[in-house]
């Protein structure tokens, strides 16, 4: 009796780890770069791998033309618009009036491609056409244009050329701030101009106050480095005339430090008597 249960509460436990392993989500579907995965382009991974912000996002728009034709698009960057079909749509296309569903591009046939400040994404595969280019599959383009600052917005279709024999196609546009290339963060030569003059300024004035109190002993606006000349020089831009037209004397800087008993020269014995009236 105690075996049977034994059995039945190992069973009881392998069901529920089934059940359990049964119940954990299934990754999502991504992007499938055209051809054999030897043969993938590096670069066009590298730009898959710049979109993976936008996977997570849902997008839609609607078309209405004349009364016969009224449509809601639906689009994912890289992930299945519905992920329980597990058909790899990537744009679906859905009637309004009749509620018919038709699959315009498939994430598991993706081109990717990019310029200075756009990154173009390419579904194939889609629903064929019926009537019009020549029964060929449906292809999905999606232009997504830089704007910073905004991370997805403005999802629309442009247009569908559908009056060739081969080649038709959607056009979608969206903004992202994923297609904006790196800003660059160098400094200009102006600014590192700016910034050395910045500093050697900064240092002649910390450095001269410094010496001109502690070596030279001045006081007040003495103190800063070569006060003399710069009041001379505020005085000759002011008028444009000191040369010529000033006839004071030019500052001179001040002395602070003591002179010796050694350095005066005898005082004068000379006497005004001769000046007193007799």
């Amino acid at each position: 009796m105690s075996s049977h249960s034994h059995t039945s509460a190992v069973l009881v436990v392998f069901m529920a780890l089934a059940v359990g392993v049964g119940s954990e989500p299934l990754a999502e579907k991504s992007c499938d770069v055209v051809g054999d995965e030897s043969t993938e382009s590096q670069m066009e991974k590298a730009l898959l791998k710049k979109l993976e912000p936008l996977s997570q996002i849902r997008f839609n728009t609607t078309v209405e033309i004349g009364t016969t034709e009224n449509y809601a698009y639906h689009f994912r960057v890289c992930r299945e618009v519905n992920s329980s079909l597990h058909d790899f749509a990537g744009v679906v296309q859905m009637d309004r009036q009749s509620g018919k569903t038709t699959v315009i591009g498939r994430i598991n046939e993706t081109q990717v491609f990019n310029g200075s400040d756009w990154i173009m994404l390419i579904y194939k595969g889609g629903d064929s056409y019926g009537r019009h280019c020549s029964g060929e599959k449906r292809r999905a383009v999606i232009m997504i244009s830089c704007k910073r600052g905004i991370t997805a917005s403005s999802f629309s279709i442009i247009s569908e050329e559908r009056e060739k024999e081969q080649d038709c196609f959607y056009l979608f546009e969206m903004d992202s701030s994923v297609a904006c290339p790196a800003e660059d963060t160098h400094l200009s030569t102006g600014s590192i101009l700016l910034i050395t003059f910045s500093s050697v300024i900064a240092v002649y004035i910390i450095g001269g106050f410094l010496y001109q109190r502690l070596i030279v002993g001045a006081k007040g606006m003495e103190q800063f480095p070569h006060f003399a000349f710069w009041q001379d020089l505020g005085n000759l831009v002011a008028d444009g005339c000191d040369f010529v037209c000033r006839s004071k004397p030019r500052n001179v800087p001040a002395a602070y430090r003591g002179v010796g008993d050694d350095q005066l020269g005898d005082e004068s014995e000379e006497r005004d008597d001769h000046l007193l009236p007799m």
